[in-house]
C-alpha cells in the first residue's frame, strides 16, 4: 500500500466521521480523535482493514468462490455497480430483498421468471396481450429487473459479501452471518463493527472515498481470478485428499506494519482542514 493511496483517501475525505453525538462506542479503536464536533477516523486503520479485505477476497476468489457487492444508498450505487462489473462479480444497488441468500431457491425462480418475461418481450408476445395484462407483465418485468439484474448470473451462494454502510445493509449481513459467509464492510463511526468480519473504517457518505476503496477491492478480486487460472492444473487425487478446513479470515498482523509506515507522515487532523466533511 503506497503513500499515494493514503493521500487519495485523505483528499477524498475518507477520515471524516459522523458527529460526536452519533458515534457508536465500539468504533473507538478506529477513531483518531475529534475536530470540532466531528470524529476523525484513523487512516491507518482504514488502510489496515483494506489490506486484510484484499487478501481475503483474493483468497476466496482463487478458491473459485463469488463475491457480491451491496450498496443501496444513493452515494454508493454507481460505484458498487462499476466495481462489480469491472471484476465480473455480482451486485445489488436498488434493494436487498429479504431472503436473497437464505431463500436462494426462490430468488432463482424469480430470475427464471425474468428470463421468461424478457423472452416474451423480445418475441413480441407481450404486445399481443390485453392492455391490462400487458401493463401488469411490463410492471413485473421492470420490478424484477430492477431488483435482481445484478445477481442474475449468480448460480450459487457467494463466498463473501461486501457492503457499504453496515447500518443500512443489516439484512444482508444477518443473512450472510447465518450462512457462514464472510462479510466485509465499509463502516462509519455510527456503525457496529461487530456486524462484519473485516472492518474498513471510512466515510461511507463520500462518493470519491467509496469509489477508491471499491476499486481496490475489485483489483483484489481480479487478482484472485488470475490465481485460479494458474492453479487449475492440479492433480485431482491430490485435491481429493485435502481436508476441509474452517474458514479463517486473513490477519491484520502481516499488514499492520506496512500500513503504519504508509501513513506515518500523513496526519488526518492536519489534512482535514483542506476538505469539508460530507456527513457532518
Amino acid at each position: 500500500m503506497n503513500k499515494e493511496l493514503a493521500r487519495e483517501l485523505i483528499s477524498a475525505g475518507v477520515h471524516f466521521g459522523h458527529g460526536v453525538s452519533r458515534w457508536n462506542p465500539k468504533m473507538e479503536p478506529y477513531i483518531y480523535g475529534k475536530r470540532g464536533m466531528i470524529h476523525i477516523i484513523n487512516v491507518k486503520e482504514t488502510l489496515k482493514g483494506l489490506l486484510v479485505a484484499k487478501k481475503l477476497l483474493a483468497q476466496l476468489v482463487s478458491e473459485g468462490k463469488d463475491v457480491v457487492f451491496v450498496g443501496t444508498k444513493r452515494q454508493a450505487q454507481k460505484a458498487v455497480q462499476q466495481a462489480a462489473e469491472r471484476c465480473g462479480m455480482h451486485y445489488v444497488t436498488e434493494r436487498w430483498l429479504g431472503g436473497t441468500l437464505t431463500n436462494f431457491r426462490t430468488i432463482r425462480s424469480r430470475l427464471q421468471r425474468l428470463e421468461e418475461l424478457e423472452e416474451m418481450e423480445a418475441s413480441g408476445r407481450l404486445e399481443e396481450e390485453s392492455k391490462k395484462q400487458g401493463a401488469r407483465l411490463k410492471r413485473e418485468l421492470r420490478k424484477i429487473r430492477s431488483n435482481l439484474s445484478g445477481i442474475r448470473k449468480m448460480n450459487r451462494l457467494p463466498g463473501a459479501v461486501v457492503v457499504v454502510d453496515a447500518r443500512k445493509e443489516y439484512i444482508a449481513l444477518r443473512e450472510a452471518r447465518k450462512l457462514g459467509i464472510a462479510t466485509i464492510g465499509i463502516i462509519d463511526t455510527d456503525s457496529d463493527p461487530d456486524t462484519v468480519d473485516v472492518v474498513i473504517p471510512a466515510n461511507d457518505d463520500s462518493i470519491k472515498a467509496i469509489e477508491i476503496i471499491l476499486n481496490e477491492l475489485a483489483d483484489a478480486v481480479a487478482e484472485g481470478k488470475t490465481i485460479v487460472r494458474t492453479s487449475e492444473p492440479v492433480d485431482a487425487a491430490q485435491a481429493a485428499r485435502r481436508r476441509s478446513r474452517r474458514r479463517v479470515l486473513a490477519s491484520a498482523s502481516d499488514s499492520s506494519e506496512e500500513a503504519s509506515e504508509t501513513v506515518a507522515s500523513e496526519n488526518p487532523a492536519s489534512l482535514s482542514e483542506s476538505a469539508a466533511p460530507d456527513n457532518a
